[in-house]
């Protein structure tokens, strides 16, 4: 059995949300979940990457929805 690259395209799709307007928001944060969660497991690699990903958010950018997405996020990675 082949080891899940779900990680690589985080990455890679997290870097389109930061490069389109310099930030990411609540949509595709919820997005970025969704690609580690879709084979039902939140493996390692994927934490590592979600968890860089949520360290790159600015304060400014934590309205009360975003706050609430990186809380589910940091919950479902226990971070």
């Amino acid at each position: 059995m082949s080891e899940p690259r779900d990680y690589l395209e985080l990455s890679f799709r997290s870097i389109h949300c930061f490069a389109n307007d310099g930030r990411l928001d609540v949509h595709e944060l919820g997005s970025l979940l969704a690609i580690a969660e879709r084979d039902g497991v939140i493996d390692e690699n994927e934490i590592r990457v979600l968890k860089k990903i949520i360290a790159h958010i600015k304060p400014e950018e934590l309205d009360p929805a975003m706050r609430e997405k990186v809380a589910e996020v940091a919950r479902k990675i226990g971070a």
